[in-house]
């Protein structure tokens, strides 16, 4: 009798589960048709044949499942991340050290490393290191290598070797041997999947191109007029790749797996939180970076290169109605249905229109709205974006790519030493005191209250304790100074020692000095473990401004 009172989990109606299955496989479906071409582009583009990026997709897609959070995050071979890695591991097997499987395979496995790592750490923190205009310029600069890339196989002439710059050079050595059709079908897939993306980016834009390109291709024997096709693809199990274990090749790889951990981080928080859980259900930054580090496990394991969350694909299982993690894997049961048996099925795909997928994403991830806003709100930010962007350019990409990471954080410390000392005023009627700037407040006579509008930092300690003893001398004589902290977060060893120059300073001239609303609990932390509270006083301390002057004030 007393287990019939137990409370029962609360059934889901069977039409529920039932929508919910049909919308995961419609979703699996169109990822699926969405995902084939590019991930077979994007495996072209980081030198690799095809179907190494179906294997990517699918070693991606089942790890992500096992062990991520987010419910319809999707991953897989990508076209941010490849460049950065294409160079150096061509660099390994042009040198011998590695071959080019092994090279990307151990890739794989130091980022899996690096991004379980940072999950079990729980370092999310981390991607929010890299500023909107940071972002920007990457991508821009990325995009432009991945159009220098795929002109050859969109004009149908031959490729040049070596940076962005000898590739122009090469490309314009080969003007006159352009060929056409390669044009017209590059053409033809680009503009398709732009106008696709436009009425609605469910539709497979790319992949319907790229089908008509293939029977286009077989029906007016393009081969034969010049057209680069893929020939057949080897079809079965993919084979096992033994991973470049040597220094050589670890002295290479492990800083640029580095690099591309916090791209793949960045990219992955970003997806996270703009796709997060219809249920409410709070996300976890944290747990998808171990996700992602078990999708490159997994492709690792199949003999693919590194993969990372995919933004767009992800916003397709949304619109399409996915709700788990079943609509992805639905996805690569199809992907590895093609992977296993339909070598043959791609052998007559152009090449150039595999350079029209890729080219349609190099305009896709070029922000152009944003950097527009920037160019017009904050000069100084498009600036970043422009040297970012010409990093990525005209240096090797993941050279590129630590400038960038060095501007943001310069640019972060650079706003901090921006901040100055303000003097606070009184506003007339009210206990309350405000910065002056925009106010007109009231002073009390033989008091000075001043306030720091950022957090004290090594980078700004000087500019803190110079702007106080500038006001100190203007203002005199003093009895009072008073430090309105309310905004500042948290203080480091270096910050801590101006503050207590400014103490001494104040008993030098015999003025009292109190702290007041220093509301962060890490401020409060960090003055008690310098030793400033206990030199100031507890006495010395007040929850207000007015409370701090009608103790102390003479």
């Amino acid at each position: 009798m007393a287990a019939s009172h137990l409370p029962t989990k609360p059934s889901v109606p069977r039409r529920t589960i039932a929508s919910g299955l049909l919308g995961d496989a419609l979703a699996g479906v169109t990822l699926a048709a969405i995902t084939i071409p590019e991930q077979m582009a994007t495996a072209k583009l980081g030198g690799f044949e095809p179907q190494i990026g179906f294997y990517a997709f699918i070693g991606a897609t089942v790890g992500f499942a096992l062990l991520g959070a987010n419910r319809i995050l999707t991953a897989g071979a990508d076209s941010t991340i490849t460049p950065i890695f294409t160079a150096s591991l061509a660099l390994l097997a042009t040198s011998g050290t590695a071959s080019l499987a092994s090279a990307s395979v151990t890739l794989a496995l130091l980022l899996a490393a690096a991004l379980i790592a940072a999950g079990i750490l729980r370092l999310g923190w981390i991607a929010d290191l890299l500023s909107t205009p940071i972002v920007t310029g990457f991508l821009a600069g990325i995009a432009a290598h991945i159009v220098v890339s795929q002109l050859p196989d969109a004009l149908g002439v031959p490729s040049q070797a070596g940076n962005i710059f000898d590739q122009l050079h090469g490309l314009s050595a080969h003007i006159a041997d352009i060929n056409p059709w390669s044009v017209a079908i590059a053409a033809v897939v680009l503009a398709t999947a732009l106008a696709t993306e436009v009425i609605n980016p469910r539709l497979p834009g790319a992949l319907i191109a790229v089908a008509v390109a293939t029977l286009a291709a077989q029906f007016f024997s393009l081969d034969a007029k010049g057209v680069a096709v893929l020939g057949h693809l080897p079809a079965g199990l993919p084979e096992p790749v033994v991973p470049a274990w040597d220094l050589d090749s670890l002295r290479q790889l492990v800083p640029l797996a580095l690099i591309l951990a916090l791209v793949v981080m960045m990219q992955t928080a970003a997806v996270t939180r703009s796709f997060a859980d219809s249920n409410g259900e709070p996300t976890d930054v944290n747990r998808d970076f171990i996700g992602v580090g078990a999708a490159n496990l997994c492709a690792a394991l199949l003999g693919a290169f590194p993969v990372n969350a995919s933004p767009p694909r992800t916003a397709v299982v949304r619109a399409a109605g996915g709700t788990s993690q079943l609509g992805a894997m639905i996805s690569a049961g199809l992907v590895a249905a093609l992977a296993l048996g339909g070598g043959g099925l791609m052998r007559d795909v152009p090449e150039a229109a595999l350079a029209g997928v890729l080219l349609f994403v190099a305009v896709r991830i070029v922000r152009v709205p944003v950097i527009n806003a920037v160019a017009r709100q904050a000069p100084v930010e498009f600036a970043l974006i422009l040297l970012t962007a010409i990093a990525v350019i005209a240096l090797p990409i993941p050279t590129g790519v630590a400038i960038g990471i060095g501007l943001s954080l310069l640019h972060g410390v650079w706003i901090s030493t921006q901040t100055r000392v303000s003097e606070f005023k009184n506003v007339p009627g009210t206990t309350i005191w405000w910065p002056e700037n925009g106010v007109t407040g009231e002073s009390t006579p033989g008091v000075l209250v001043v306030g720091f509008q950022a957090p004290l930092l090594f980078a700004n300690a000087e500019t803190f304790r110079r702007g106080i003893h500038d006001i100190i001398a203007a203002r005199q004589p003093l009895s009072l100074v008073v430090l309105e902290g309310g905004a500042i977060a948290d203080i480091d060893y270096t910050a801590a020692q101006a503050l207590r120059s400014v103490m001494e300073e104040c008993r030098a001239r015999h003025i009292q000095f109190a702290i007041a609303r220093l509301v962060s609990v890490r401020a409060q932390a960090a003055l008690q473990q310098f030793g400033i509270l206990s030199e100031l006083g507890p006495d010395k301390v007040f929850h207000s401004v007015a409370e701090a002057i009608s103790a102390l004030q003479k």
